[in-house]
């Protein structure tokens, strides 16, 4: 009887265990999810065009490029078209003044077409004459490092201490100074990923926002911050299980350090696909060479920001999975 009631529960009991099994691999994956993620960010700019490409009319009407409104000599349209100089000819033909208007307004409309299709063929550029919408790169660029790097986390502490985040140049040198710190690290760097896209410039700064915040979205908190020159440090709260508030350094093996570098640049900015140290080495080098001209808008965050902070291949796995080992 007690085998038959043995054999009955056995596969409950296989069941139960597996249960088991699942819960405590759960609970220990929340704890490690609990343990403080600490994040460094510094940047700034601004997507608003600058006034060199707002159009303010001379003399308070609207001039249309070749002459038109305004300038004396009747309509005129952008690359050439047809004035009143033309018509007065023509004043004296008898009767043919109606018809002519007619073919006039013709080749008015016609050129106006034209005109239009160019724009819409060349990208929509300039839908209105004398207002630029330039083609913006939004792009993102992240390097993950072994944690032996540790080097580079102070060194990008310092630099976001002492970065002018409030001016083009400050930003520009900024960007400068966190490429080339990592350029300096190539025997740490394990994984890479890069990633571009030309927009307008009316959605440049969302696209650009939208990264930011998936980015800091990753973090428990930022505990350095450093963007358009308002600083701001704190002291993480959060703590590994059982450290009693503070953070300890731990010993578990395959710790990284995530740098992400996020930029928005007038023109045309090309990263290649991230498959080996060469082309992260390339990537990285294309960001750090973009001028104070050019730049509207940089953002630079890495993870762990705190000492004793620790970030696993587990949690890679979870909060970056498009990086690729190099």
């Amino acid at each position: 009887m007690s085998k038959k009631l043995f054999s009955a529960f056995k596969p409950l009991l296989k069941s139960l265990l597996v249960f088991g099994l699942i819960f405590t691999l759960v609970l220990g994956n929340a704890s490690n999810a609990l343990a403080a993620r600490t994040g460094g960010r510094m940047g700034g700019g601004s997507f608003r065009a600058p006034s060199s490409r707002t159009y303010s009319p001379p003399g308070g009407g609207y001039r249309a490029p070749g002459g038109g409104y305004g300038g004396g000599y009747g309509y005129g349209y952008p690359g050439g078209g047809i004035g009143f100089p033309f018509l007065f000819p023509f004043f004296g033909i008898g009767g043919g003044f109606g018809g002519l208007f007619g073919i006039l307004i013709f080749f008015a409309l016609a050129n106006f077409l034209v005109q239009t299709f160019r724009r819409v063929g060349q990208g929509g550029d300039n839908d209105v004459p004398g207002y630029s919408n330039p083609k913006i790169s939004v792009a993102r660029l992240q390097v993950g490092l072994l944690a032996n790097a540790r080097g580079l986390q102070k060194e990008l502490n310092e630099i976001g201490l002492g970065a002018d985040t409030g001016s083009a140049v400050g930003r520009a040198q900024l960007l400068q100074e966190s490429t080339l710190a990592l350029l300096r690290h190539p025997e740490y760097w394990v994984y890479g990923a890069a990633q571009s896209q030309q927009t307008a410039l009316e959605a440049a700064e969302a696209k650009f926002n939208q990264l930011a915040l998936a980015e800091r979205s990753k973090f428990t908190e930022e505990t350095l911050s450093n963007v358009n020159n308002q600083l701001r440090e704190g002291t993480s709260k959060a703590a590994l299980p059982g450290s009693g508030g503070q953070l300890v350094a731990t010993d578990a093996p395959g710790e990284y350090i995530i740098v992400t570098i996020l930029v928005g640049t007038e023109g045309k900015l090309e990263l290649p696909t991230i498959n080996s140290s060469d082309e992260l080495r390339q990537a990285i080098r294309q960001m750090g060479s973009i001028s104070s001209d050019r730049l509207l808008a940089v953002e630079i965050l890495w993870t762990p920001q705190a000492e004793g902070d620790t970030l696993t291949t587990d949690d890679i796995l979870a909060a970056y999975p498009d990086l690729k080992l190099v």
